[in-house]
């Protein structure tokens, strides 16, 4: 079976950790930095990092437009964490940009959903917590959130796949993921529309578990083969 080529946007984040999940979940991962390289994969990949500084590198190395026109055409796209921030369509919480008047973060307009950026607090209220996530077999997901975003609302074609349950399997008194975790019950963390998928945590940094990618890798060979027989 050939693989599927799909590119990490390589300006910032866990690029390494995304290429390396994606190479073991059957997929020809690349780089991408250059417009010539975005128009080469058949899926891309947004990973975190920090939204402001991703929207002003795409600006950077031209990359802005090419990308959202590739997306607008239905590239398979999957973004983590700060990935799904630039994916959504509006974004809270985002800053004025210097005197220019523009916001610190445009977001890409993939996915109709309104995403809360930082939305968990801060570094020490990062956590982890397992979640059951739609699809994907074979018991939760255990998933990483670091200074993440939620999704505050979702449009009518947008299927959400998971949520932070109420309490983690861990929580307790003295447990120091308790804060995060509490501000975020209930909260959507991971949704789908179409051949987009975005998640508020980060995948890439759990080690031995590529049950995500191996989920958007199918989706990209999904969109090809509805691709191939049009």
């Amino acid at each position: 079976m050939t693989k599927p080529v799909i590119g990490v946007l390589a300006l910032q984040g866990g690029v390494a950790e995304h290429l390396a999940a994606l190479e073991r979940s059957g997929a020809d991962a690349r780089p991408v930095r250059r417009a010539e390289e975005l128009a080469a994969v058949q899926g891309i990949v947004l990973p975190g990092g920090e939204s402001t500084t991703m929207t002003r590198l795409l600006d950077t190395f031209e990359l802005y437009e090419p990308l959202r026109e590739r997306l607008a055409a239905g590239l398979p796209a999957y973004g983590s964490c700060a990935g799904m921030i630039m994916l959504s369509r509006e974004v809270l919480d985002s800053d004025i940009r210097g005197d220019r008047e523009l916001p610190a973060v445009r977001p890409l307009g993939a996915l109709d959903v309104v995403v809360r950026r930082n939305a968990f607090g801060r570094q020490v209220d990062s956590f982890e917590t397992d979640l059951e996530f739609a699809g994907i077999p074979d018991g939760p997901v255990h998933a990483v959130f670091i200074r993440a975003p939620w999704v505050e609302k979702v449009g009518a074609d947008v299927e959400v796949l998971a949520e932070v349950s109420d309490s983690g399997p861990d929580s307790g008194p003295d447990d120091p993921d308790t804060t995060g975790r509490d501000a975020a019950a209930g909260r959507i963390v991971a949704v789908q529309q179409g051949p987009v998928l975005a998640t508020a945590f980060h995948p890439e940094l759990v080690g031995g578990d590529e049950r995500v990618h191996r989920y958007f890798v199918q989706i990209v060979r999904a969109r090809l083969g509805s691709t191939a027989q049009a």
